[in-house]
């Protein structure tokens, strides 16, 4: 019987040198499937590659080949020994993985709690697949519930609604102080990752993004054509003061770039027009007196620190919810899955007692040689109702059976009583089988024996 089988690594098992050798970009994805394919017992498969993770989601009939394979085949497209990538690698099965992606697409095991790109990050993947036809019926339910979990998560709690970094913050206070940023004058001071992210998200929402460097010119230029924006230098700056609305330092300079006298001076020729100063460098690049300054509001990256710690709390309180979604949805999946076991395991036992049956009354057949084909038939529907009557109960407690451990607990009864492995869904057993009652009737409905 197929099982599904999650195997990756994210940031939360691997370093980033580790992480971009694993990366399946969608090229190499439909390539690495179509190698795993041929390599292991793989029905379906969908790969998830992004800068914190890389996760393959299969349906495989022998999860333990499946899964050394994936380890043995990724350690090679990184480089490195399988003994080596074994501590990094998780996998999970079944529930376990459906859990997993759950999670996933509800931001709960990202970098950042609750964020937003993973949702879509899941749908392209899952949209991949079907287009290299790679995925099918189950993870195909699989990723459609995903998606679904991720949407109720966002839409009942506010696990992505506060910003949990510096530039999100940032953008996020000069929308509070200045309103729409659409046309606002951005003066950004530096060309370092933190100006870079900064400028993204102003730009997202309209603004427009002067670089001021010195040093690195080529890099403000090469910013300034990303973001629409231009680039001046050092001895610009002061000119470039009077028109901005909002300043953003983040530089490694060992002195105050922005100082009191000469802000000062520059706030007199604006006409009092407000200013809002956001100060991402440590040490500090703009002067602290700067912000007693009238029109002046200044903010440092403690300040912002502090508005980040709050948003995490809140955030890590929304995760809470979220998780209590997540395990209302794999329940439901967990039913749907499980009935994809129960039924054919229940069909293969009531066949397989039915034939331990007449084996034993075939082998019995000299003992009744006088019995009247009329007692015959007696024997052969008393004998069908104790099999009936046995597995009474313990069918009905299997098909009742609605949590995440349905899967272990049909692998235990089918090893218990040797069954033959069942692929696919039903095969029409479960249709044909008596209830006790049918048998019984049965037995009712043969004439008495006269004696």
């Amino acid at each position: 019987m197929s099982e599904l089988l999650a195997i990756g690594v994210s940031h939360k098992t691997a370093p980033l040198a580790v992480r971009e050798r694993l990366a399946l970009p969608e090229a190499r994805a439909a390539e690495f499937v179509r190698d795993l394919r041929g390599a292991a017992d793989v029905h379906e498969a969908v790969a998830i590659s992004t800068c914190n993770r890389t996760e393959l989601y299969l349906v495989v009939g022998d999860p333990l080949e499946a899964e050394s394979t994936v380890l043995t085949m990724l350690a090679r497209q990184a480089g490195i020994r399988p003994t080596e990538l074994a501590t990094a690698i998780y996998s999970h099965r079944n529930c376990d993985a459906a859990r997993h992606l759950f999670r996933v697409a509800a931001g709960l095991e990202s970098m950042i709690v609750g964020e937003a790109e993973v949702q879509g990050q899941v749908k392209r993947a899952y949209d991949a697949a079907l287009a290299k036809d790679t995925a099918g019926p189950l993870t195909s339910r699989l990723f459609m519930a995903a998606l679904a979990t991720g949407k109720r998560a966002r839409s009942e709690t506010a696990i992505g609604e506060r910003q949990l970094s510096l530039p999100g913050v940032a953008v996020a206070l000069a929308r509070e102080q200045l309103g729409a940023l659409e046309q606002r004058a951005v003066v950004i001071i530096g060309t370092g990752e933190t100006s870079e992210l900064t400028a993204r998200a102003l730009a997202e929402g309209g603004a427009r993004a002067l670089f001021v460097a010195n040093r690195r010119r080529d890099r403000a230029l090469s910013l300034a054509k990303r973001y629409h924006g231009r680039s001046v230098s050092f001895d610009e700056l002061p000119a470039a003061l009077c028109q901005a609305d909002i300043v953003v330092a983040a530089t490694a300079s060992p002195h105050l770039l922005v100082e009191a006298q000469e802000l000062g001076d520059v706030m007199l020729r604006r006409g009092g027009r407000p200013m809002l100063l956001i100060d991402l460098a440590v040490p500090r690049d703009i002067d602290p007196a700067c912000g007693e300054i009238a029109g002046v509001s200044l903010c440092d990256i403690d300040d912002l620190e502090a508005v980040v710690s709050r948003n995490r709390k809140v955030r890590q309180g929304e995760a809470s919810k979220a998780d209590g979604i997540v395990e209302e949805e794999i329940q439901r999946f967990a039913a749907w899955l499980g009935s994809l076991e129960v039924l054919p395991t229940v069909a293969a036992l009531r066949r397989h007692a039915t034939a331990i049956a007449d084996q034993v009354l075939l082998e019995n057949e000299d003992k009744w040689e006088s019995a009247s084909p009329r007692d015959r038939r007696r024997i052969e529907a008393v004998a069908r109702a104790v099999v009936s009557r046995l597995l009474h109960d313990p069918t009905a407690r299997m098909k009742e059976m609605r949590d995440d451990r349905v899967h272990a607990r049909m692998a235990l009864v089918r090893e218990l009583f040797g069954l033959a492995a069942q692929e696919g869904t039903l095969d029409g057993g479960a249709a044909q089988e008596l209830s006790e009652d049918q048998e019984l009737a049965e037995i009712r409905q043969l004439p008495r024996r006269r004696r």
